[in-house]
C-alpha cells in the first residue's frame, strides 16, 4: 500500500470520527429540543441522506485502492485545504446553530430564527459545505467516480432536504 494512501485513510478516519462527533451533538441536541417541544420535518428522506453520507465515506476509502487511483499533488493537496475549509464552515454553523443544530430537521416553535454567523449571508451555508466536501474529500485522491455519484444524488437529496426545511422554517410561528 502507498504511503499517500494510507495517508488518506487517516484522513478519513479523522472525518469519520468527526461524523460520529456531529451525531452525539446531534443527538444531545435533538432530546433537548424534543423535550421543549420541537417537532420534526421530513422524517422519511433522513435514512436516504445517512445512506449517501455512509456511501461517500465508503466510496472514498475503496476507489482509490480498487481502482489504483494516483494521489495527484496538484490535485489533492487544494482539495484537502477545500476538505479543511469545508469543515470549518461546517462547525461555524454548528456554533450559530447551538442547540438549534441537527442533522435532523427539528423545528421549535416561537424560536427566533437564526441569523447570525454564516447565516447572514447564506440561507443554508452547511450544505455549502456538503457539497464542498462531496467533492473535495473524494478528489483528494483522485476519487472521481465517488464524487460525481455523490454529487449527482446529493444535489437530488438536497432538493427535498431544502424544501423539508424552508417549510418548517415558514411554518414558525411565535409561541
Amino acid at each position: 500500500m502507498s504511503r499517500p494512501l494510507l495517508l488518506y485513510w487517516v484522513l478519513l478516519g479523522v472525518v469519520v470520527l468527526e461524523r460520529v462527533l456531529e451525531l452525539v451533538v446531534s443527538r444531545r441536541h435533538a432530546r433537548t429540543l424534543a423535550r421543549r417541544g420541537a417537532v420534526e420535518h421530513g422524517a422519511g428522506h433522513y435514512p436516504a441522506m445517512v445512506l449517501l453520507h455512509g456511501s461517500l465515506l465508503a466510496g472514498c476509502a475503496l476507489e482509490p485502492w480498487l481502482a489504483g487511483r494516483a494521489f495527484l499533488p496538484a490535485l489533492g493537496l487544494p482539495m484537502l485545504a477545500l476538505v479543511l475549509a469545508a469543515q470549518a464552515l461546517r462547525w461555524w454553523c454548528v456554533a450559530t446553530l447551538g442547540v438549534h443544530w441537527s442533522t435532523r430537521v427539528l423545528v421549535l416553535g416561537g424560536a427566533p430564527r437564526i441569523a447570525g454567523g454564516p447565516y447572514r449571508w447564506l440561507r443554508h451555508p452547511n450544505y455549502v459545505a456538503v457539497i464542498i466536501e462531496g467533492i473535495a474529500l473524494p478528489l483528494v485522491h483522485s476519487a472521481w467516480l465517488t464524487a460525481a455519484t455523490f454529487t449527482l444524488l446529493n444535489a437530488w437529496l438536497l432538493t427535498v432536504r431544502v424544501r423539508v426545511e424552508d417549510r418548517a422554517l415558514r411554518a414558525m410561528r411565535p409561541a
